[in-house]
């Protein structure tokens, strides 16, 4: 006779399920936020200029807990492009989207991330997609086109650049995250989206503050009052919890539960700058709910 074991599937990580959430909920509320203060500030130098800040804010917060901010040699390129890709790609493709696109109608096409997350999990991790997991991805992707077709996407040749730039935001993330499951960083979370977000957003501040013209006198109360969340709330809080969600859990797990985010980003978006919510797409939403519960399951 001979022992043997049943099989068991590896529990997720509960405290990585609460880093996404953190994630989801700061991404989320960020997309009518940023909509919002692209009225009053030019998209670069906002998205920019309040990364580059959050990221010095990381750096004195890893500090202060005694975290290193040293780089290993080896680490440098893949930081570069992590940077490039989930950072800089991200914020001013979205960024310029918004110009085009209502805040709902960018959050729901930029989180087809997941989407092109699951599908290069396969081959660059060896991921291999499970039944649960796959009815997941097709419910929630379903639930996100329901949406769009509810709020009357179309490439329109109005709308086509914002579509574009969203759709390539998307997939350079998500490349971004399958790449860092794979050659991970080895580095502390604060540290980690500190640097990153500070190398990424740096440029995009530099040719902002060149390129465009912007009038302090015209932001609002209100609109520094956002200022202060898209930094602290958005950078800070919402990057740093990516990043250690991204640690504990598969990476497509984790960009299949953002697709909260753009349930609270449409949300929130038509309740703050009432952009369209009527029953359809709150049965889409519904919809993608479920798709995030059976992927986190």
């Amino acid at each position: 006779m001979t022992d043997s074991k049943p099989l068991t599937r590896p529990r997720l990580a509960p405290a990585g399920l609460m880093f996404l959430a953190i994630t989801s909920v700061g991404w989320g509320f960020n997309w009518p936020v940023t909509k919002f203060l692209i009225g009053e500030l030019p998209p670069l130098t906002l998205r920019g200029v309040t990364g580059v800040i959050g990221a010095a804010v990381l750096a004195v917060l890893a500090l202060l807990r005694t975290q290193s901010l040293a780089v290993e040699a080896r680490l440098w390129p893949r930081l570069a492009l992590y940077a490039v890709l989930n950072v800089t790609g991200w914020m001013v493709l979205m960024g310029l989207a918004l110009l085009w696109l209502p805040a709902s109608e960018a959050a729901l096409i930029a989180y087809t991330m997941p989407v092109w997350a699951s599908l290069l999990a396969w081959p660059v991790l060896g991921e291999r997609p499970t039944l649960l997991r796959s009815i997941a991805l097709v419910m929630a992707f379903a639930g996100l086109a329901a949406i769009m077709g509810g709020n009357g996407i179309s490439a329109s040749q109005h709308k086509l650049p914002g579509i574009i730039m969203a759709l390539a935001g998307a997939m350079g993330f998500a490349l971004g995250t399958v790449l860092a499951k794979k050659y991970p960083l080895l580095m502390p979370p604060i540290p980690a989206a500190a640097w990153q977000i500070g190398l990424g957003c740096l440029p995009v501040a530099i040719v902002g503050l060149l390129v465009e013209t912007t009038h302090l006198d015209r932001v609002t109360t209100l609109g520094w009052w956002l200022l202060v969340y898209s930094t602290v709330i958005q950078f800070c809080v919402a990057y740093v919890a990516w990043f250690a969600a991204l640690a504990r859990l598969p990476a497509s797990v984790a960009a299949i539960g953002t697709m909260a985010v753009p349930v609270i980003g449409v949300l929130a978006s038509a309740i703050t700058l009432h952009e369209p919510l009527g029953p359809t797409q709150i049965a889409a939403l519904l919809f993608t709910l479920v798709g995030v519960v059976l992927a986190t399951r």
